[in-house]
């Protein structure tokens, strides 16, 4: 488990935190075997490669706006990394990701069929353990997952016609990323009993939040190497996936103003332009230098203080304060 979403300003904070996450990250690794030799490997695989946590760390810390973590908060935040981790192993299926958090991707090891196969039975796991915190519960996780599955699918669709393609991918990562997060504090917030406000309040900031998050790793995966983020740069691109720094580029073709460097990584976009491994590399190098990731990046800044905002209404606290640097934390990452 990383601990590098930690620093949240508030060192006794802190100190409550570490040992929840560590018990929701054993709860988390019990959650993902059930004793089955053939069925254990892959259904640990990633949970086992680590990862931020960011999640169940989220629903822990919007506890701190109630009483405090529980069993039932703890269960919740378990429910989130589960379900985000079966949201991972069909997006690399859907990607042909080679790579995850350092790690071979799951159908590169057992083949695809297992790989979604085991994606379903997390979130099969998933629902088992939300349905013991209620009906309530288990109606924001069917909500929440069909706008998982409605995210994608719009994405993989496209923008309809006349339909602005940044607005567009905005709400793509809304609901792909935005809805899970925005659950994750919500859970934290309605199971450790703060009011109802406050969970409203926290559902806007996490939404937000995600749309921030994704944005600054549509900037990560150009600028960094794969050493640094267990992902292998550019494969939304040769997948033919538009991430924003790319949407950004064709924002400017239709305006008339992309320079010649643009229009040349526009032009080298495709499949069949992007087969080798060195090409991949060539336009994402080009593409990380162009200044449309600078503008990527200030939106990413843009949506993480609009989250921010949403926290106006909270009184001035130790724990709103931790909020706020959450959201800091995740485009701070661009540095």
């Amino acid at each position: 488990m990383s601990t590098s979403m930690l620093p949240l300003g508030d060192p006794e904070l802190e100190a409550r935190l570490l040992p929840e996450l560590a018990d929701v990250e054993a709860r988390l690794a019990r959650a993902v075997v059930g004793g089955d030799r053939l069925v254990d490997p892959p259904a640990s695989h990633l949970a086992a490669a680590g990862g931020k946590r960011l999640r169940p760390l989220l629903t822990l810390l919007a506890s701190e706006l109630g009483e405090g973590a529980n069993d039932a908060v703890r269960d919740a935040a378990v429910t989130v990394e589960l379900t985000h981790l079966a949201t991972l192993y069909h997006d690399d299926v859907m990607d042909s990701a080679p790579m995850r958090r350092g790690a071979p991707a799951a159908h590169e090891v057992w083949g695809n069929s297992v790989a979604i196969l085991t994606g379903d039975l997390l979130l099969a796991r998933a629902s088992l353990l939300v349905a013991s915190l209620g009906t309530e519960a288990v109606r924001v996780h069917a909500e929440t997952y069909e706008r998982l599955c409605l995210g994608q699918l719009h994405e993989t669709f496209g923008p309809a016609e006349g339909q602005d393609p940044v607005e567009h991918y905005i709400q793509v990562l809304a609901d792909k990323t935005g809805s899970l997060i925005a659950t994750a504090a919500r859970y934290g917030a309605v199971f450790s009993g703060a009011d109802p406000e406050v969970a409203e309040v926290l559902t806007r900031y996490g939404e937000k939040v995600g749309v921030a998050f994704q944005l600054a790793d549509d900037v990560i995966d150009l600028s960094a190497d794969a050493a640094t983020t267990g992902k292998t740069p550019g494969t939304d691109l040769r997948e033919g996936v538009d991430t924003m720094p790319v949407l950004l580029l064709r924002e400017r073709l239709a305006a008339g103003t992309l320079d010649e460097r643009g229009a040349a990584v526009l032009e080298r976009l495709g499949a069949e332009q992007l087969a080798s491994d060195d090409a991949l590399r060539a336009v994402v190098a080009d593409l990380r230098h162009h200044e449309v990731v600078a503008q990527a990046r200030e939106l990413a800044e843009q949506w993480a203080h609009d989250a921010v905002a949403e926290l106006e209404p909270l009184p001035a606290s130790p724990v709103k304060d931790a909020l706020g640097a959450f959201a800091g934390l995740l485009v701070d990452r661009l540095a």
